[in-house]
Order: structure tokens, then sequence, then C-alpha cells
């Protein structure tokens, strides 16, 4: 089997390195990828919410499957337009993919399904978001409606913070107002054929940018899996009570979602709560839960594209812990400066149990390295026997890695791997 992997980031790297690990896949290539995607596997330009033309490249590659990484795309219509060319493609239509796309259409599904959520209100004026606010009181919980790059969020007990957040996002469409989930999060991505559901192991991300929870929100910073503090059932629970409800509701209204259901959830003290729904897998999260999975995934995506996934034994999954560490461009995530070279990667990726994905990066104008080019330059993946040895070798193989004036998290799953429960707010 074929494999083109759609996208340029950390995901889609992690996603071509498990796909060449397994023995089912005979090439992988990925559009348009990153430098550190070109060292392993063939990469060809494209403009990845081109249906068309990803669908072209698709056929002239003469791929069997085509995996859609990042959103935009699957919002695109990229899917449909694979599929109609008569191939494969693991990712949701454009119409299920409103999931993400639009978060007042995520709401009035989990209303539908009776999956558990936050309460909210859609807001298309500033004097409906003050309300709303007011009525839910702090801390304020405000969300761009469409897609935002996992920044379009804003938690603060600062009402005019919230307000100005609301005025931007207003610019461009409506916002939802929700009351706030009290609870750590956590992220469950759900596998379906637009049938049956599987669960992958859960995952904790750090969204803001500066240790301790401090800071903006980014596109995340870090994260690890497995959750020792989380309920054993937790995977089954999810699928029981949230995805399987989700993809039943969406092929009842004809609109059936096969892919990833990433689900980020809130461990309140009322119980599991959906604070969003993703059409893709998450980033950084997939570093960590693909550095885990024992089980071959190229046939699982393949599976769940043709509608067989009732057929897949149950996944295995490695006893190691995986933790990951994002390096980050100087200014992000306000603004990032880009252009800087890169320094140490290879030392870096020779650390036992560390691999570098590449985010953002792009071959030096001169041909001679590697520089960033995104505001998430790196994700440095340690897997350990346990989260502190994980840890360690993330921590470990970032130190080796120069970007002036780059930055990370020194605090990613330090909390639960010196043996406390986890129960920060990750917004």
């Amino acid at each position: 089997m074929d494999v083109l992997v759609i996208g340029s980031g950390a995901r889609e790297h992690a996603l071509v390195r498990a796909l060449l690990d397994d023995p089912g896949v005979d090439r992988v290539l990925a559009a348009p990828g990153n430098a550190g995607i070109a060292l392993v596997a063939p990469v060809e330009p494209v403009d990845a919410t081109d249906p068309d033309a990803v669908a072209a490249l698709a056929v002239r590659l003469g791929a069997d499957l085509v995996v859609v990484g990042p959103e935009a795309p699957l919002v695109a219509g990229v899917a449909d337009a694979v599929r109609a060319a008569g191939i494969a493609c693991f990712g949701p239509s454009a119409e299920a993919a409103r999931l993400e796309g639009s978060k007042a259409f995520a709401k009035e599904v989990m209303a539908a399904a009776a999956v558990p959520t936050a309460m909210a209100h859609l807001c298309t004026t500033e004097d409906e978001v003050a309300a709303a606010l007011d009525a839910f009181g702090a801390p304020h919980v405000v969300k761009d409606d469409g897609l935002a790059a996992g920044k379009g969020v804003v938690v603060t007990d600062d009402r005019e913070a919230a307000l100005a957040h609301a005025r931007t996002c207003l610019a461009h469409g409506p916002v939802v107002v929700e009351e706030f989930l009290d609870g750590p999060e956590i992220s469950v991505f759900c596998l379906t054929d637009g049938e049956s559901v599987i669960a992958l192991a859960p995952a904790q991300d750090f969204k803001r940018a500066l240790d301790g929870d401090e800071g903006p929100n980014t596109g995340g910073m870090g994260a690890y899996s497995p959750l020792p503090w989380a309920p054993a059932d937790l995977s089954d629970v999810v699928v029981e009570r949230i995805a399987q409800p989700v993809v039943d509701e969406m092929a009842r209204r004809g609109t059936p979602f096969s892919g990833v259901l990433y689900c980020g959830l809130a461990m309140t003290s009322r119980g599991v709560r959906v604070i969003e729904f993703n059409a893709r897998f998450g980033d950084p999260e997939t570093q960590v839960v693909l550095a885990r999975l024992a089980t071959p995934l190229g046939g699982v995506l393949h599976a769940c594209a043709t509608g067989v996934l009732r057929d897949q034994p149950a996944l295995r999954w490695r006893a190691d812990a995986a933790v990951t560490v994002v390096l980050a461009a100087p200014g992000y995530p306000e603004a990032p400066v880009t252009g800087g070279l890169l320094r140490g990667l290879d030392t870096a990726d020779a650390v036992g149990g560390a691999a570098v994905l590449h985010a953002g990066t792009a071959p030096a104008p001169d041909g001679t390295g590697i520089v960033s080019s995104g505001g998430r330059v790196l994700s440095v993946v340690g897997v350990g026997a346990d989260l502190a040895a994980a840890r360690a070798v993330a921590y470990e193989a970032v130190e080796l890695i120069d970007l002036e004036g780059g930055r990370f998290r020194r605090d990613i799953a330090l909390t639960v791997a010196t043996g406390s429960r986890a129960t920060d707010v990750i917004a």
C-alpha cells in the first residue's frame, strides 16, 4: 500500500514515521511536507487546501490511501475530492468536518446526541457577548466559532480581555461564549469509519506559552501519555457516552463522519464534559500517542477509510510513556520570527529514545542547513519506561538543539512525573 500524507507539521511527521514502521505500507509520501519529513520520505509541492490539486496529486502518485492531517484541507473538501477520484481517504467530508469548522454546529450535534458539554451562547454582536459573559460569570470562556489553529479560545477572569477577544472574532463571524468547566483537560482521539468507533490512548497537552500555564494560548507547547491519574475506563466512557453517539447522530443526518474525532474533554467535578471536537489528529498529542501505539498504523487508517473498522483486532500499546516538548520560534505565538538556523538536530535525534519531529522548518536558502519557517518549529519526543524517564529523554534532546531566541516550556509533564495528580486546567 502506498500512502500519501497531506500536511506540513509535526503531526504529519509523526504520521509519516508511524506509517514507515508499518510492514504493510510499501511507500509513504508527503505533500507539501517539511524539511524533516523530506529526510525520510519523498515530498511533493501542493496547495493542501485545494481539493482538486490534492486529488490530482494522489492520482498521479498512484496512492492507495490519502491521510489528511490538518483541519483546513478537510473543511475545504479535500477528502471529498480524493474519494471522488476513487482513492481511499482517511478524513471526514467537508460537511462532516463542520464538527470542527463550526463550534455552534458541534454544540447542535451534541445536544441532539445527548452528549455532556458546557452550556453556551452563540453571539453575533458585542452586546450579546456582554450579556452572555455576565450570565455565566468568571472565568470567561470565549471561542471563535470557526477555525483558529488552536488559538481561537480565551479563558480569563478579565471581562475586558474577554470582550476584546470577542471583538476580534466578531470581525469575521460569530463567537461562542461558554460556561467555564473546572478540572484538568484530556485529549482522546477516536477513530471511526462512520459506524464503528475505537479510542486511542488518552493524552494531555499544554496550551499556554509559558511555564506554570501562564501566557497566551498557543497551538500546544507539549504533551504526554499515558495519564496515570485518569480513570482506567476513560476511553470506554468516551466511546460510549460521547464519540459513538456523535458518530451515530452524524450518520442519522446523512453526513457520516469517518476519520478522527478528536474529543477535547474536561474532567469536571460533575464528570466528563466535552470542551470541543476536532476533525483530525491533534498536535502535539499525536506525537506522544503514536509513539506508544504498537499496532501498525496503516492498516487501521485504511480500515477507517474503507468502512471495515469493525474487523480490526483490539489495538496494542507499548508499556512505555512518551513526552513531547515543543521548541518555538522567538516571538511565538504573537509575532514569531522565522528564518533562524537550527543546529544540533542530528545530535538530538541520536539520543536514545528521542525523536526530533519537524513542524515549521525549511531548507536554508543557501542549501547548507535547516531554518525555522513557523511559530512551532520542532516537537522533541522522549520515550521511556515511565513519564519521568520519558521526560528526561525529551529534555536532554531539546537542550542539544540551538535556535537563536527559541524557547520551550520546562514543565511539560512535570507535575504528573513527580507523582502528583495533574490538576492544572490547560486552556
